[in-house]
């Protein structure tokens, strides 16, 4: 770890780095080519040979993963998308940018994650693709589904945006069939800085997302260095992924069996620490499949525990409130009470690879007292 100082449990999240991250980056800067080069096609090659898979298409976030996967699948205008309320908002942005209307779903309480027969239930003439959210990291399984979907011409676009690592029985997520797309922003399980990354389902659907994130130019940079021409054949965006974030995703690569060990410990140790505490659920993420990103409880009073927290200077948060209630969405609300009231009960304790066992014991420690108090004050 280069990081001089430590954020323990003053943060919610943050950022870890390994000392290597600062070299892999000057020898791209040295180097004099900075955007999309053969390190950013190598760290391509690193990631589909690490989840065991064909191939994998990187771009600049996240969320354009999301959008560049439903341009693949020819979502668009017309099309309804089946998508859980409870994911942070860039999921249904995504949907909207293909021009596609979202499908609120509820979620199974336990895990947060989508409900098989609602997805099942929600499905309709329109419907376009369903994009489970792996909450918190956990993998769902959507092999009772996944073959009927497929059957209907239904696409399956898993955002994976807190997943990378995590397993659904022997095989990464990523690895099971569906088009996923994951995210490598500052405080995810492996950084690039900002990026993102799809796991196509065909070579044709990798050859969709490459033209896509180079604007719809057929040739590469290479190519287009030896003509005085190129041709654009199809509409793009910017969306490839520097040299200089592929080579930070390289270098965490590298360590990236540390972070899975290491997440794991911090999330038992938390489960350990909150056994005790009466009016505390603790958010399943199946650990053992698992790499965490998200260490969640749900409390009653959940503002008012929120505050004393931060008073003491706990870094907590809340991921996230449900999308169907935010005003840019009110559209396409409906009734989804399980969801509501997950949203007034969650809260996202202190995670990530600085804390301690000490530092968790201090959190745990202060939230029994702020629980208490909430009690007491009824």
């Amino acid at each position: 770890m280069i990081n001089s100082s430590r954020p323990d449990a003053r943060r919610n999240a943050s950022p870890y780095l390994y000392g290597e991250e600062s070299s892999a980056v000057a020898r791209v800067l040295e180097s004099g080519q900075y955007g999309h080069t053969g390190v950013t096609e190598e760290f391509e090659h690193r990631v589909a040979e690490f989840l065991g898979v064909d191939d994998a298409v990187a771009v600049t976030s996240g969320t354009a993963a999301l959008h560049a996967a439903l341009l693949a699948a020819k979502v668009g205008p017309g099309d309804e998308v089946i998508v859980p309320s409870m994911t942070f908002c860039a999921t249904v942005q995504a949907v909207l940018a293909v021009g596609a209307t979202p499908r609120f779903i509820e979620i199974e309480p336990a895990t947060l994650c989508v409900d098989h027969q609602l997805v099942l239930e929600s499905v309709n003439a329109n419907t376009a693709a369903v994009i489970p959210v792996l909450f918190g990291g956990r993998a769902v399984d959507l092999g009772p589904i996944h073959c009927e979907l497929n059957e209907r011409g239904i696409a399956v676009v898993e955002d994976a945006a807190h997943a990378f690592g995590s397993r659904n029985g022997t095989r990464r997520v990523g690895a099971t069939g569906a088009l996923t797309c994951f995210s490598f922003g500052p405080i995810k399980n492996l950084t690039c800085g900002q990026g993102g990354m799809v796991i196509p389902r065909t070579p044709e659907e990798a050859d969709t997302i490459r033209r896509l994130r180079l604007l719809g130019v057929t040739q590469s940079q290479t190519e287009r260095a030896n003509t005085t021409t190129y041709q654009v054949d199809s509409f793009g965006l910017r969306y490839q992924l520097s040299g200089i974030n592929a080579a930070i995703g390289l270098a965490q690569l590298d360590h990236f069996d540390t972070a899975e060990t290491t997440r794991q410990h911090l999330w038992r140790t938390y489960q350990d620490a909150l056994r005790p505490l009466d009016d505390v659920t603790l958010v399943d993420v199946g650990v053992e499949h698992t790499v965490p990103h998200l260490c969640q409880v749900r409390i009653s009073h959940r503002d008012q525990v929120f505050a004393a927290l931060r008073s003491r200077g706990i870094g907590v948060g809340v991921h996230y409130p449900p999308n169907h209630i935010q005003p840019a969405f009110t559209t396409w609300r409906r009734p989804l009470p399980v969801t509501e009231q997950a949203g007034q009960e969650i809260l996202s304790l202190p995670f990530h690879q600085h804390l301690t066992e000490d530092d968790i014991d201090h959190v745990v420690s202060a939230l029994g007292q702020a629980v208490e108090s909430a009690r007491a004050s009824r």
